[in-house]
This record gives structure tokens, sequence and C-alpha cells, in this order.
């Protein structure tokens, strides 16, 4: 992709060509070297939680749909609290910034340039993500290895959190005519933008219908006792 030079003079790779990033710096790190850091760190995160969720603890060992379950919540975690949170915390300075997140931001954005403009939007969803539904992310991680009673109450939660969010990255860049990247490109548009984003989606529906199902059991089972003890 042909650098498109801002109203500033700054040559950038972001769509619109005409954006005007004016304090950008282009990266230093490859691609590679990104995405190696973020599947790599991500598949440390599974690959730990499926271990250690598949061990014989005192509440019993977990089942391998609720193993793949867990380890979803524990690279959740992650990625929330650590990603997203850096781009909470310093969205205003990662066009210029050359700390590695902050790179791994603007290679990011090259799917979807409202990252390195401080989008309103963008900023507030990816704020409430990082500090909502990271933490609450490994707080599943524990509930459901400990199995706590409230464990598919979070589940419920954080998936229908992550569900909305989700819904609402894509629909505010249809209505902008998906004009903040390559349409079509296939790493910077279909791999960056859909497909890393459309996990949040599927999977959170998934697991939205799983509590349902758990929590309208336990329901059903409550409600059975209580009109056994009334007879």
């Amino acid at each position: 992709m042909m650098d498109a030079t801002s109203a500033a003079g700054v040559p950038h790779p972001y769509w619109p060509r005409d954006l005007l990033i004016p304090t950008y710096v282009a990266n230093d790190r490859s691609m590679s070297e990104i995405l190696v850091f973020l599947f790599s760190v991500s598949g440390v995160f599974l690959l730990v939680t499926w271990l250690i969720s598949g061990q014989n603890g005192t509440t019993g060992r977990l089942g391998t749909w609720r193993r793949l379950a867990v380890c979803w919540f524990a690279v959740c975690g992650f990625i929330h609290g650590v990603i997203e949170g850096w781009f909470s915390l310093y969205y205003e300075i990662i066009p210029g910034d050359q700390s590695f997140l902050s790179q791994l931001w603007k290679e990011y954005s090259k799917g979807d340039s409202r990252y390195v403009i401080a989008d309103n939007f963008t900023v507030c969803m990816e704020t409430v993500t990082a500090w909502l539904w990271g933490p609450f992310s490994f707080w599943a991680v524990y509930a459901f290895l400990t199995k706590k009673s409230y464990r598919f109450v979070l589940q419920l939660i954080i998936s229908l959190g992550q569900l909305y969010g989700a819904v609402l990255y894509f629909y505010t860049e249809h209505r902008d005519g998906y004009a903040h990247s390559e349409l079509g490109h296939p790493v910077y548009f279909w791999f960056y933008f859909v497909f890393m984003n459309v996990l949040w989606i599927v999977i959170p529906l998934v697991l939205i219908v799983d509590a349902w199902r758990q929590l309208s059991e336990a329901q059903t089972h409550a409600d059975h006792k209580t009109k056994t003890k009334r007879h």
C-alpha cells in the first residue's frame, strides 16, 4: 500500500488518503514482528489456561467445551486489559509513539484508521472494553476454575458487553461507508478489520446461548425445589 500525504505534509498509510495526522511517525517494527508477538502471547495465555483447566482439583475437572470457553476468557483478559488498555491510556500519542504496543495499534490502524485519529466512539468503546471486560474476563477464568455459583452470570454479562461493542464497532463504520480502510484489501480489511473483530460477535453469541441454557436450568431446578418444599 502506497503512503499518502496528509494535509500537513506528513506521509502515512491510512485511509481516507487525505487524513490529517500531523504527528505520525512510521513504524520501525515489521508487520510480522507485531503479529508474531500478538499471537504468541495470546497462545501462551491459551496454553497455560488449557493446562490449568485440565487438572483435577477439589471441584473436579472441566469438560473440553468448558475448558475452551475458559481459554477464550483468558485471551480476552490479555487483549482487553493489555492491548486495548494501552490504547485507552495512550490514544492521543499513538501516531507519533514508537513503543511496541503503540506500533501494534499503528499497524492495526491500516485496517481501521479511527485508532490513529482518536475517534470519539473508538476511544469510548475501547476504554469501556479495557476497564470492564478485561478484569471481568480474568474474573470469569477464576470463577470457572473454582466453580463459583455466579460463573455463568459473569459469562452472560461479559459476552453481552462484547457483542454489543462489536456490533456498534461494525455498524458505525458501515454508516461511514467503510472510509477508514482500503475496502476489500485481503489483509487490512478482511483480516484486520473483519476477521479479528467478528470473533467478538460469533463466540460471544455462542456463550450467550450457553449461559442462557445454564441459568435457565438452574432456575428450573430452583423452582422445582421451591414447589416441592411447599408440598
